[in-house]
């Protein structure tokens, strides 16, 4: 039985009047119910009739306080902000949308999120189940474009509601899978007639929130005790930090000054870390740094990877320093340790618990005088590429002189985005704030763990593997939505921005601090440059030259064109950080200043 309420509007004494029954939910408003429950502020999506349910019920949540729907302007630019909200709250990301089209474009950002390990729910709408087969507006089941299945090969949880009764249990299946190690998308296709009915129940039937609070501690004991054998004897330890270690970094840190390792970090984990710690070796990869390369290249006895899948993006391009029997590949995604066949050794398991043992074992080790030696000898600094362009005054501006730029004027909480492209390798590369994290003193002290900072902090966000252009300018705007405290700053394209731009009109709606640096260039810079190193037709890469300022003051938001360093230096960052809404920097770049893309070049195998 539900419980007894009085009518709100009710002036009958309580010894007259008899009890109401509350009504019993929705299956919109239970779906509503479940995500409040594990925490989930917003739904990002755009509404339509077959998914109306849904955000009526969201209206109804918000005026008791829940959770809310943000509106999007595209169904793409929707999931790229439920991916930038999972990324930086830890929370999970939900994106919404009607049947048909609407469905087919959150697919891209859906796909994104699948290969990034993103916990991702995606909920599409589909016309009321007697309508299938009879040519429904939109239809988008198997009667129709078969858009349901088309989420089978994106997600780690595919399923369609076709009875009311079938609704907890799947979407408690989706919630569960993709909060679970390794994390990524579910969806649920639900139709409109089953998102109209009543169940038979005023809560939810299950309680997740403690199943989501439990940290997991899956270790292999076997496979920590051989690794550890092997740091005993393999003084020179090299560690690859990769994007799944983002809770275990602090552990990971410690361990790195307890032996006196080296590391390097792939391109989506450099946020990770102070890029300016004496034992970093800079980034092995994509945009990465020669140092990283030639510490590989070395003699290092061991080399410890942890968290990551070996892409082609990560790996440079499969290298054969990094991909070979001096190889411990450490991690919780039997997916990532496929990758890694010719690796001496695999540990699997919870990284940052198995880096807590690893620590134990090593103070043990060391107090009983079997300790290796440290490797803290002729350690290498970052090197960045034509560095004199980093500092140079020229005009146009060197994208190496704004990274610099961005990097010294932004305060330390900042949160960076580089979107797919040029933007992705200049930063990479180039991007280097003063420390975000808290200077240990002393290494943790005899059953004393190293302290933990949150499990999603982060100041630097890339796309690795399906990299899509535009996902910097919606995840911008949905990490700025799950932290409104900390600024944020999306480094995008001239290509991008034409391509999704408009969702910075939602960071207006939602008085979101979000800086959008524009490289402009004229050009699709990437494509322009690949075809130039590779001596292939200058074609297809040219761009308008339009001004992004004037673009952005017309959807009311503040812009700056800047064509010199002298510019970039006098603009009022801290004025532009306080703001309480976006701005666009339309900064005009040297078109021919060539990234550091060589190893896509080579993997292409068109390099000249």
């Amino acid at each position: 039985m539900g419980a007894h309420v009085l009518p709100a509007n009710s002036t009958t004494s309580i010894m007259t009047t008899r009890p109401a029954i509350v009504a019993a939910l929705t299956v919109a408003d239970l779906l509503v119910a479940y995500l409040e429950q594990i925490g989930v502020e917003y739904v990002f999506g755009v509404p339509g009739g077959a998914i109306e349910p849904l955000f009526n019920a969201m209206a109804r949540s918000q005026r008791r306080g829940g959770l809310r729907p943000i509106v999007a302007r595209h169904e793409a630019g929707a999931a790229f902000m439920a991916d930038g909200y999972a990324r930086e709250t830890g929370r999970l990301g939900v994106c919404c949308a009607t049947s048909g089209p609407g469905a087919t474009n959150l697919i891209t950002g859906v796909a994104c999120a699948h290969d990034n390990n993103v916990p991702l729910l995606a909920i599409s709408g589909l016309p009321a189940l007697p309508s299938f087969g009879r040519g429904a507006l939109q239809e988008s089941s198997g009667t129709g474009v078969n858009v349901f299945a088309m989420f089978q090969h994106c997600t780690r949880y595919n399923a369609m509601i076709s009875h009311p009764s079938q609704f907890e249990h799947k979407l408690t299946n989706a919630l569960m899978t993709a909060h679970q190690a390794p994390g990524g998308p579910a969806h649920l296709a639900i139709p409109l007639d089953i998102l109209r009915s009543a169940r038979d129940c005023t809560t939810p039937a299950y309680n997740l929130a403690a199943l989501f609070e439990q940290e997991p501690m899956l270790i292999d004991e076997r496979a920590i005790q051989r690794l550890n054998d092997e740091l005993r004897r393999s003084p020179r330890t090299v560690f690859v930090i990769g994007a799944s270690c983002i809770d275990a970094i602090e552990t990971i840190m410690a361990l790195v000054e307890l032996i006196g390792a080296r590391f390097i970090t792939t391109p989506d984990a450099k946020g990770y870390i102070n890029p300016r710690h004496p034992a970093y070796c800079g980034v092995f990869g994509f945009g990465g740094h020669d140092s990283a390369a030639a510490l590989l290249s070395g003699t290092p006895d061991i080399v410890l990877a942890f968290g990551t899948g070996f892409s082609e993006f990560v790996s440079g391009g499969w290298c054969d320093s990094l991909l070979n029997n001096r190889l411990v590949h450490i991690d919780n995604s039997e997916d990532n340790l496929m990758r890694s066949p010719m690796a001496l050794l695999h540990v699997r398991g919870h990284i940052r618990s198995t880096c807590k043992r690893l620590i134990e074992l090593q103070k043990f080790a060391s107090q009983s005088g079997a300790g290796g030696v440290k490797y803290r000898n002729d350690i290498a600094g970052v090197t960045l590429q034509s560095s004199a362009n980093y500092h140079s005054d020229a005009t146009p501006i060197k994208p190496q002189r704004l990274m610099k730029a961005l990097s010294e004027r932004c305060p330390p909480d900042t949160r960076f985005l580089a979107d797919s492209g040029n933007s992705m390798v200049w930063t990479v590369h180039y991007l280097q704030p003063l420390n975000r994290r808290t200077k240990r003193s002393r290494l943790p002290a005899e059953g004393e763990l190293p302290e933990q900072r949150s499990g999603t902090a982060n100041w630097l966000r890339v796309m690795m593997d399906f990299c899509p252009m535009g996902w910097a300018i919606g995840a911008a705007v949905g990490i700025a939505r799950g932290n409104p405290v900390c600024p944020v700053v999306c480094i995008t394209g001239d290509g991008a921005f034409l391509m999704s731009g408009q969702e910075i009109t939602v960071a207006a709606t939602e008085g979101l601090t979000v800086v959008f640096v524009v490289l402009n260039d004229g050009a699709l810079g990437m494509v322009k440059h690949g075809q130039r190193l590779a001596g292939a037709e200058p074609v297809g890469y040219e761009l308008p030259q339009v001004d992004y300022r004037r673009l952005a003051e017309a959807m009311g938001i503040p812009g700056h064109i800047i064509h010199t360093p002298q510019e970039l230096d006098n603009l009022d960052f801290d004025a532009i950080l306080r703001r309480k809404g976006p701005t666009l920097l339309d900064v005009r770049i040297d078109p021919d200043e060539v990234p550091p893309m060589v190893l896509r070049m080579k993997t292409l195998g068109t390099l000249k």
